[in-house]
């Protein structure tokens, strides 16, 4: 078989994938199991919120109009008629100066109009009095100020965060429409392999890849589908592949993908009548990169290299998972950083290296996370993001601007930060 290799930029090879992705259609889950999944209907408000108007602070609720006057020098009293904590409520109408004691979260009876904080009063026997005027409003929440009923609160297509699981409690969805998720089988090829718990072996070192890129499924909220291979020959990978393709969506190989004669993939493509999409890119790390489709199946062919294969996943398959759940932000986000050290390498295809991101004075900056060769993994370790370099250029200094993909958000910082 005679294999065509044109590289392809890298922006052309992720658009003609998106084009392939088909959906998956959905499911209802528990709202207590939605975390991380993606949303197949607006999720609308059904009731206002909040649902009452009441109090945002611990006070004593008044009607401001009998605070007309009140100042430094001449303070106003008001007597404590009723005590309001959160959960209930008072008809008792007020009489000139008199006041509820009130909870944060109480409903403000009607009479009242307005909340004075605690702080904001001097105690008295009979209750406190005030130096300052108030206006109606003043520390309260009105009924619907935050939404009303049969608004939109989370549109169609977002992941579902924290936020997303508190908001679906508060408006009573016990259940919630997805988008279902992908079933990915991964596997990876080479007869220099070893699993983790083997001892190393001349020429041979331990299979990386595979749970490296579990470890990216399950970042996405998915969990791979790890799968052996005992023999690395022919016939074994194509029955494994054509057996693989009746339990899953997606698969995703790591190696085998080159042009040498022990690299399978390529005539394993061919010979299951699978459309190659691409199996060049001008990038570096990466660049056999090879993506397939089979009906409606995605075949991922990654590099056998670490850094390459990592970063073929975040290019290709990150985004391609995601939008088979009609996720509507399906790339990782760019951010824009300053190179922190020297990088200067030309780059005649764009360059993709494992980075550090970091906050100094207020700004990002990015710097390679460590040895950055294709068969690298350790850098991958230390790594939140990818620094993006367009090709056709020279070389970057410290102190460039550069397009930062940010990988991985769980990174924290060693301070807060906030001053």
């Amino acid at each position: 078989m005679t294999l065509n290799r044109t590289p392809v930029h890298v922006n052309d090879a992720v658009a003609e994938l998106m084009k392939r992705v088909k959906p998956l259609g959905t499911e209802t889950v528990s709202y207590n199991d939605s975390y991380g999944r993606v949303l197949a209907q607006d999720l609308t408000a059904t009731s206002d919120v909040p649902l009452f108007t009441k109090s945002a602070m611990d006070g004593f609720a008044i009607n401001s109009a009998h605070s007309t006057g009140a100042s430094g020098d001449s303070r106003v009293a008001f007597k404590v008629v009723e005590e309001v904590p959160a959960g209930s409520s008072s008809d008792y109408v007020l009489k000139d100066n008199e006041a509820f004691r009130i909870m944060t979260g109480a409903e403000i009876p009607e009479s009242a109009d307005t909340v004075v904080m605690f702080e904001q009063t001097k105690e008295t026997d009979e209750g406190f009095t005030i130096r300052r005027e108030f206006k109606a409003g003043e520390n309260i929440a009105q009924k619907g100020e935050e939404c009303k009923v049969g608004d939109v609160i989370v549109e169609k297509g977002t992941m579902i965060n924290p936020g997303t699981v508190a908001t679906l409690a508060t408006f009573g969805y016990s259940e919630v429409e997805v988008f279902r998720q992908p079933v990915v089988g991964v596997l990876s090829t080479g007869t220099e392999l070893l699993e983790v718990e083997d001892e190393l072996e001349r020429g041979k070192i331990r299979n990386s890849n595979t749970p490296m890129v579990l470890g990216q499924l399950k970042r996405m909220g998915i969990e791979g589908k790890h799968y052996k291979l005992e023999t690395d020959d022919f016939d074994t990978l194509h029955t494994r592949i054509k057996s693989m393709l009746g339990e899953v969506d997606v698969i995703i190989t790591t190696g085998g993908v080159s042009v040498g004669d022990y690299d399978l993939l390529p005539k394993i493509y061919d010979e299951l009548g699978a459309e190659v999409l691409f199996n060049k890119v001008a990038m570096r790390p990466g660049s056999v990169t090879t993506v397939s489709a089979l009906g409606d199946k995605l075949l991922f062919g990654l590099s056998g290299n670490p850094s390459a294969c990592y970063s073929g996943f975040e290019l290709f398959a990150r985004p391609a998972l995601n939008l088979m759940q009609e996720a509507a932000l399906p790339f990782a986000p760019i951010v824009d950083a300053i190179l922190d050290e020297d990088h200067p390498k030309p780059n005649p295809f764009s360059r993709f290296i494992r980075a550090e991101l970091f906050f100094k004075e207020g700004k990002i900056y990015a710097r390679p996370s460590g040895f950055n060769k294709s068969n690298a993994v350790t850098s991958i370790a230390r790594s939140n993001g990818v620094i993006v370099l367009p090709g056709g250029t020279r070389g970057f200094v410290k102190g460039d601007a550069v397009k930062v993909m940010m990988t991985d958000v769980t990174t924290g910082a060693d301070n807060f930060g906030v001053e």
